[in-house]
């Protein structure tokens, strides 16, 4: 088993549940209905719902659901999950069967392997602690010779040896009756039994052209030359759209945020400088309100990532990119928890389950976080603004996520010609026909991806806001020398004319204050080892908190420069970032934050599903260390190039 069918296994055999609801695709119950088979045999209490009824019956399909639910033993219920038909009546199904469980159900898969599952499921009756409840599947996984089950049995003492040794006999029968392997045999009586089933309930099949005008549109979306071009191309116009579109409610956003720092400045009771104050403005509005001012952005690419899965591209972009992954070591499904990557690392990574290879599963995880997360995107729409004219904006942010796809190839295909070695498994995928992506569904999934988002930054970024506030407020500087303060808000003699500047004696002594500060201190520390990338103590100290979260580093970027600039002059961060550094310093602080330190959420998730600290270190070391290098030399070879 894979991963995730432990993980399932585990749940339906010793969960706490009543009643499991069992989804099925109507347009496909003879492969759908396969997997039912094995939830009868784990007597998980089943619900079948028969989901995009509505499809199967535009294509024609008529079934017979009083023959359907009296030959399974356990309701059957239409549903269109898109409109919510038949929600009403599953619910219904559901507290019915709670208050009725199914005592046995009504699976026949020949009698050869009945006569023998029955056997081994009486063998395990004395060792097995849930009564019946899922000792039929235990059986046919012990005839498997499934390892784990095995091993679990045995673990049980001298009746559980028996009951493993009662399997090897029936299994040894079996296949020399049948002359098959057993695992063909029983796929095969279990598909057997979905067809006796569907012959006894289907009054009329579907037309087999129901998928002809999905087939038409793959003729082109899906050709082996001129398919991946389009994916790419569609990929653009999600960015594109994210990138423009947002850009109008982004700046209201922020202007409200500036509009309400200035109005808690001026409504401040009291006079002179207050560190409450400075608290509120500078590291709570300032910090939350930097990353807030990006949800339209991120909301505007979830919907775009929705529209290509719920329409069904999205299977077809991992359908086309399969023979191109292989040859970096990567499988087609790889695809999957991929571009789930580009939302956020972590379901990301848990998604590499879909994965039965443990070679595929550790290629996939590691490569993933550079896959540019939904967390990046605020960097990048503050970055790339500063850095860039409005026309090179849309095929930047394309880039940088085009970047992080071909380092992700590559050094995929560097792990699995040395610590990850080994053979490669087939792909296999059913693709969907091409559906119409409803508005509430699309909205449903923007809205729930946008809500962690807000989440996000009403929890985690507002502590980092505020420990980065503080590191950058204290401890407080010497007092400077009377004459010091004189000199630098003296006239320039040979400038008569020039007005005295107050706002850069602020700044002057802002700069100094947070040189002083803790964060100022550990930024100066580390910056040595950034300076060959273009990077001063400033952004040193803005990355510092990198690691908690990437949107962290907008927070603390913009409460780095709002120590000082809060009259109605302040010039905005990304004119500041555009008068500090150079273009080419912006592009080599997006590769470097693009490629280094995962957040630490994905470093303790790759832990925990690589199930070693190695692979976790390993993939923060070696990323981190990869992109001090690329950043390193796109900054020197540019200084060179002029």
């Amino acid at each position: 088993c894979s991963p995730e069918e432990r993980i399932a296994e585990k749940e339906l055999l010793h969960g706490e549940h009543d009643v499991t609801v069992f989804v099925a695709d109507a347009t496909t119950l003879g492969r759908s209905l396969v997997l039912l088979v094995q939830v009868l045999q784990l007597d998980a209490n089943p619900v079948l719902a028969l989901n995009m009824a509505d499809e199967a019956r535009q294509a024609g399909q008529r079934l017979d659901l009083r023959q359907m639910r009296a030959l399974l033993g356990i309701p059957v219920i239409e549903t269109v999950g898109s409109t919510g038909e038949g929600v009403s009546e599953l619910k219904q199904a559901i507290s019915e069967a709670a208050a009725r469980p199914l005592q046995a159900n009504r699976l026949v898969l020949g009698e050869r392997l009945d006569h023998a599952l029955a056997t081994v499921s009486r063998a395990l009756a004395p060792v097995w602690p849930d009564g019946t409840r899922g000792r039929t599947w235990t059986a046919q996984r012990l005839l498997l010779d499934d390892p784990a089950t095995v091993e679990a049995v045995r673990s049980r003492g001298p009746e559980g040896e028996q009951a493993v040794a009662m399997a090897a006999r029936h299994r040894y029968l079996i296949e020399a009756q049948t002359g098959s392997d057993l695992a063909q045999y029983v796929t095969e009586r279990a598909f057997g039994f979905v067809d006796g089933l569907l012959r006894e309930v289907v009054r009329r099949a579907g037309r087999k052209d129901a998928r002809a005008v999905s087939d038409r549109i793959d003729r082109v979306l899906a050709h082996r030359m001129l398919g991946l071009p389009f994916f790419l191309l569609a990929m653009y116009a999600v960015f594109w759209v994210t990138f423009t579109v947002g850009e109008i409610p982004m700046g209201w956003i922020e202007q409200g945020f500036a509009w309400l720092g200035e109005w808690v400045s001026a409504s401040w009771p009291g006079e002179g400088d207050s560190w409450v104050r400075s608290l509120l403005v500078d590291g709570v509005i300032a910090g939350v309100g930097g990353v807030l001012t990006f949800l339209p952005n991120i909301l505007l690419l979830y919907l775009g990532l929705a529209v290509l899965e719920d329409s069904g591209y999205m299977s077809r972009a991992a359908f086309l990119v399969d023979r191109f992954m292989h040859r970096f070591g990567l499988h087609g499904k790889s695809f999957l928890p991929l571009v789930t990557g580009f939302g956020c690392s972590i379901p990301g990574i848990l998604g590499t389950r879909i994965l039965e290879s443990e070679r595929d599963r550790l290629a996939t995880m590691l490569v993933l976080p550079l896959m540019s997360c939904g967390a990046r995107l605020p960097i990048w729409m503050l970055l790339i603004p500063a850095f860039f004219a409005p026309s090179w904006r849309a095929p930047m942010l394309w880039l940088i996520y085009v970047i992080g796809i071909v380092l992700a190839l590559v050094l995929a295909l560097l792990l699995r010609r040395t610590l990850l070695h080994g053979e490669e498994s087939p792909f296999v995928m059913e693709l969907p026909p091409y559906r119409m992506p409803t508005g509430r569904g699309l909205l449903t999934k923007a809205y729930e991806r946008s809500r962690l988002y807000v989440h996000k930054a009403g929890t985690v970024i507002l502590a980092m806001s505020v420990v980065m506030w503080a590191a950058t407020s204290f401890p407080k500087p010497p007092a400077a020398p009377e004459g010091h303060a004189a000199a630098t808000t003296a006239p320039d003699p040979t400038a008569a004319t020039t007005a005295p500047d107050p706002t850069g004696t602020v700044r002057e002594e802002a700069a100094r204050a947070l040189q002083h500060s803790v964060a100022g201190t550990a930024g100066r520390a580390i910056a040595p080892l950034l300076e060959p990338l273009g990077f001063d103590w400033r952004l040193a100290t803005a990355l510092i908190g990198a690691f908690a979260a990437k949107e962290v580093f907008v927070s603390q970027l913009g409460i780095v420069y709002s120590l000082g600039e809060t009259d109605e002059e302040s010039v905005p961060l990304r004119e500041r970032l555009r008068q500090d550094y150079s273009p080419l310093a912006g592009f080599s602080l997006m590769v470097f934050l693009l490629v280094a330190t995962p957040c630490m959420a994905t470093v303790a998730v790759t832990r925990r599903e690589s199930g070693r600290w190695r692979w976790a270190l390993l993939q923060f070391g070696a990323l981190t260390a990869l992109a001090w290098v690329l950043s390193f030399l796109i900054y020197q070879i540019g200084v060179r190039l002029g």
